[in-house]
């Protein structure tokens, strides 16, 4: 078994541009539609990323791997929505995370969002999800798991930084960590699957 870690790559920062309207946005994402670059948008600003490639992808489908054998065993009735186009005009956001998840049927959008983080800078992920009301946002950066809960107090809006998933109760993320940052990926997989039939 492997048990070193993933090697990533430098970290690369976005191009914003400032003080655009939502129209100015969307006719601007629809002209510069390439394969290989993210377009995020709150608060006027567009962001474009390019997407960081076979490391990023790498970690993005291990994640997902080793949390649909948890939702399976764990009994959810999950739908996986990938990276699915989140946005709100009225909101002025627009954010695709690398991963999402509905984790209950009838879901509108879904409870769960994965971040692969291999750059720097951009707008506030944080507060783009907030606008779009995602319940849970997973972020992984630099061989780190960090989770944050959606809370509510009175009208305000805003998450906390947690130890467990509310969202996937019951998941350990010390192991899913450790799993997500293993080298092999057959080696990851078969490690977790074995510490859940225990």
């Amino acid at each position: 078994m492997t048990l070193g870690t993933i090697a990533t790559p430098p970290k690369e920062s976005p191009l914003l541009f400032e003080e655009l309207t939502w129209r100015e946005f969307k006719a601007v994402e629809q002209i510069l539609d390439r394969p290989g670059y993210r377009f995020s948008f709150l608060n006027g600003v567009l962001e474009i990323r390019r997407r960081s490639g076979e490391a990023q992808e790498i970690i993005k489908q291990r994640i997902g791997a080793l949390l649909e054998q948890y939702l399976l065993i764990a009994g959810f009735d999950f739908t996986p929505t990938g990276s699915m186009t989140l946005e709100s005009e009225t909101a002025g956001v627009k954010r695709e995370a690398d991963e999402s998840y509905k984790l209950a049927p009838g879901r509108v959008r879904p409870d769960l969002a994965i971040e692969v983080v291999f750059s720097s800078g951009g707008i506030n992920k944080l507060e783009a999800y907030k606008r779009l009301k995602i319940k849970e946002v997973w972020f992984w950066e630099d061989g780190v798991l960090e989770v944050y809960h959606l809370r509510e107090e009175g009208n305000k809006l805003y998450y906390e930084k947690v130890s467990h998933s509310e969202e996937v109760k019951g998941i350990d993320l010390d192991l899913l960590q450790r799993c997500i940052n293993m080298v092999n990926h057959v080696d990851a997989i078969k490690t977790f699957q074995q510490a859940l039939q225990k």
